[in-house]
């Protein structure tokens, strides 16, 4: 059973940076969205297979010097960011699932942070933030989005775990 024990409440973040037409990422920042791993069938806990794919996700992000894990407070997003959260010796900070997206560009500013998603908020941080191209929706898919001394974001996609 999946332990809790690293878990910290992330507070609702005020301060954002806001372009006019809605949330940017700060100069050198980076966020990387993912999905959850495998599921076993409708339940809300990983698979084999999904287990495997997030012990994968810790050498995946290996390069990217993550700093904060940020997930939703369901289980299979939980579980997911276990192994990345041990190897890092970082916390799972929690940010509700509904509107993650003002948290997660305050929590990026100068820094690299992840968070392991579902399809539906995953979806919502790509429009929010105007990107091009399908949002990382698939079991594996990484997208490392980077902001650079100029605010001009580029998009890196991965993609990591059993076939």
């Amino acid at each position: 059973m999946f332990r809790r024990t690293f878990l910290l409440s992330l507070p609702a973040l005020a301060a954002c940076t806001i372009a006019p037409q809605g949330l940017s990422l700060a100069l050198n920042s980076t966020l990387i969205l993912t999905r959850h791993a495998d599921r076993q069938d409708k339940l809300d806990l990983l698979s084999a297979k999904g287990r495997d794919r997030a012990r994968a996700l810790v050498a995946a992000t290996k390069d990217l010097r993550v700093t904060r894990i940020h997930a939703p407070g369901i289980d299979r997003n939980l579980e997911t960011a276990a192994p990345l959260a041990r190897a890092l010796d970082l916390p799972v900070e929690r940010i509700p699932q509904e509107q993650p997206t003002a948290a997660l560009v305050q929590s990026a500013q100068g820094r690299s942070v992840i968070w392991i998603g579902n399809k539906g908020n995953l979806t919502r941080i790509w429009e929010d933030l105007r990107l091009s191209g399908p949002a990382p929706l698939d079991y594996g898919d990484l997208a490392i989005l980077r902001a650079d001394v100029n605010g001009t974001v580029t998009i890196e996609r991965r993609r990591y775990g059993p076939a």
